[in-house]
């Protein structure tokens, strides 16, 4: 396929995550509006808000509790969904209370939201990214587990802002420290343990937030876009990185694309011009 028949997706929807407070969403909008210069760039509410209808609220609060993971070790979907769990994702929705410490099935949790676009949007004019604080897993049928994630790619594409501390591992020194602790009983000297590892991973409210987020968001146009997931190279931000001082170096490097993926991007923003020179 010639790349200029790609240029399809036109507009770019990016939804805030409001609980994120490091996470500034015209930040993201003005990069991506750098990258992608052709197309039109929106900074959305908050997804559900945005898309949800007050009338669609308990029976959506019920569909995203029979979709929580309640054991990592099994594949058993939440059929029957107990009065309180429904109850909580409503006020989640209601933006009474923040949701966290809920796991859901990621690709589930996509199909869920997907349903929510409207038709006009559905098509691939449109990219939709979707900021979440809620944390979701992917099941791994090699290992027979879930697995959290802080991407799923799609339409739209969801990038957790949970599951970026949550999901990619710490360094191996800190579980090695970690087990030791816990078999001398030091469990207390866990949280203050983190403190030796700070730099070295993203945690919650991380003032590198915005520039972790580019790259992810980066990794959702390029496969809706050129059709390209992930890259190989450590050192592009395309990486899909499973430990956190492998997104570390993806994301904060002075490289931001290895030499492959930076050549699409200039052929879009030569394309563009001398679309622009056409049109003179």
């Amino acid at each position: 396929m010639h790349w200029r028949s790609l240029k399809s997706c036109r507009y770019i929807h990016l939804y805030e995550d409001p609980s994120a407070k490091t996470l500034d969403i015209n930040v993201i909008k003005q990069y991506v509006s750098e990258k992608i210069p052709y197309a039109i760039v929106d900074a959305r509410a908050e997804f559900t808000r945005y898309h949800l209808k007050g009338y669609e609220v308990d029976s959506f609060a019920r569909r995203l509790a029979s979709i929580r993971v309640k054991n990592p070790l099994t594949k058993m979907p939440n059929q029957e969904p107990l009065y309180g769990e429904v109850e909580y994702e409503k006020r989640v929705l209601k933006g009474e209370i923040r949701g966290s410490g809920v796991l859901y099935d990621g690709f589930e949790l996509q199909t869920l939201l997907s349903q929510l676009i409207g038709e006009e949007e559905s098509t691939l004019s449109h990219a939709h990214i979707v900021f979440t604080s809620r944390l979701f897993a992917t099941w791994d049928e090699g290992d027979g587990r879930y697995h959290i994630r802080v991407i799923i790619l799609g339409n739209p594409s969801i990038i957790s802002t949970t599951g970026v501390a949550e999901g990619p591992a710490m360094p191996k020194e800190f579980y090695r420290l970690q087990q030791t602790l816990l078999a001398i009983g030091a469990t207390q000297q866990i949280e203050l343990m983190k403190e030796r590892f700070r730099g070295r991973y993203i945690d919650y409210s991380d003032e590198r937030l915005n520039e972790v987020m580019k790259g992810y968001v980066m990794q959702a146009l390029f496969y809706q876009i050129f059709g390209e997931a992930f890259c190989s190279s450590r050192r592009c931000r395309l990486y899909n990185a499973h430990w956190q001082e492998e997104l570390i170096e993806a994301q904060l490097s002075k490289q931001e694309f290895c030499d492959h993926h930076q050549s699409l991007l200039n052929q879009l923003k030569q394309d563009e011009e001398e679309d622009r020179g056409d049109d003179c």
